[in-house]
């Protein structure tokens, strides 16, 4: 009676269903993102973790009840530890010698291990037998900050260059270290800290070499003896020199009149290439985000000229930047009508003047002559 229910439609509508949802299921895409915080040195242990993902289906995959299996194929390396979640897992593992090591990951549905993966990947784990870090420069701001330099830093100014430890395991932990810097200009300085203060004062290409050496005691496992461990890492950084922009000169006059020609030019103290940015409105303003007049210029001068339309106060915003800082200045112009400029209203009053101060000099002296004169007759 039951089976009177399934009709061929209803049973055709039920296999496409199942059919369906098969499909979806099998066509299903996951991704496996991998990643470990390498490089190392022999002897300390890297952390490589796995994440199961899938591809734009992030509702789906978050309802999804299944659990998952990674497998981990990471030979010739040692592996210290290992943990799995639903949707991922983590190693970690140490080398006992240098080079490139593949390590790959794959997942499967847990509990089929004849089932195809469902996803692969893999990474490269650098292992080398020296110390393992990077260099750093800042140079100082607003006698204040320091900001972290490019390849670019700027002449007399305070300078710090200073070295990173990469350890992720802790490996370096009783470890002591020296530093031995060579900053390229034929200064030498060994210190037992990971920075230092330098100023360079020429302009030039320079290169800093830094040798780190680090030592520890260390009990041998097979013989109980201790015995004095030492590592060492070498580190170069390019460094080019530049003199930072320390002023800027604009010479030229700061009156003109309506549809007049007015010329500036500009001085800058400062090594090149510099980016010269210059606007002239009514008021001084800024210019890190203001539109402007934009040139490279490979010297130290520029010229520019303007006509004003408009009679009234303008300033004359200018930036200049190069690869080290940046400075701006501004330069305030007064524009006159057309006509005959103010100072020509002054002329008559000097000429009057002149000649009102001409009249008391004459009249001065002629009085003291007719004096002289009537004293001499009277003797």
């Amino acid at each position: 009676m039951a089976l009177a229910f399934f009709t061929p439609g209803i049973l055709q509508v039920t296999c496409m269903v199942l059919f369906l949802f098969h499909f979806k299921s099998a066509a299903v895409q996951y991704v496996l993102q991998i990643h470990n915080n390498g490089p190392i040195t022999t002897g300390a242990q890297a952390t490589i973790h796995a994440s199961l993902s899938m591809k734009n289906d992030d509702l789906a995959f978050i309802s999804d009840l299944k659990s998952y299996h990674f497998n981990w194929m990471f030979t010739p390396l040692t592996l210290i530890e290992k943990s799995e979640q639903r949707f991922n897992s983590m190693i970690r593992v140490t080398g006992e010698f240098s080079g490139d090591f593949p390590i790959s990951v794959w997942a499967t549905e847990t509990h089929c291990w004849l089932c195809q993966p469902i996803a692969k990947s893999f990474t490269m784990l650098h292992v080398t037998e020296f110390i393992v870090g990077n260099l750093t420069i800042a140079q100082i701001e607003d006698n204040r900050t320091f900001v972290e330099q490019g390849s670019s830093s700027a002449t007399d100014t305070l300078t710090l260059i200073s070295f990173f430890l990469h350890d992720p395991s802790n490996y370096f932990k009783s470890a002591s270290f020296i530093y031995n810097w060579d900053f390229g200009d034929g200064t030498q300085l060994v210190t037992e800290e990971s920075f230092v203060y330098y100023n360079y004062s020429t302009v030039g290409n320079c290169k800093v070499h830094l040798k780190v050496v680090a030592e520890w005691e260390q009990i041998e496992s097979a013989t109980h003896e201790r015995k004095i461990v030492q590592k060492t890492g070498d580190f170069t950084t390019e460094l080019e020199l530049l003199d930072a922009v320390k002023s800027i000169n604009v010479i030229g006059s700061r009156e003109t009149r309506v549809m007049e020609n007015l010329s500036l030019s500009l001085h800058i103290n400062g090594s090149p290439p510099l980016t010269l940015c210059w606007l002239i409105k009514a008021e001084c303003i800024p210019l890190e985000e203001e539109k402007c007049h934009l040139v490279v210029i490979n010297g130290s001068s520029y010229n520019l000229s303007h006509t004003f339309r408009n009679a009234g106060q303008y300033c004359l915003s200018v930036r200049v930047e190069n690869d080290v800082n940046m400075l701006q200045t501004y330069h305030e112009i007064k524009v006159w009508p057309t006509g005959i400029h103010p100072a020509f209203f002054a002329l008559p009053c000097i000429a009057l003047i002149s000649v009102m101060l001409g009249f008391v000099i004459y009249t001065t002296f002629r009085s003291s002559s007719q004096q002289k004169d009537l004293v001499e007759v009277q003797g």
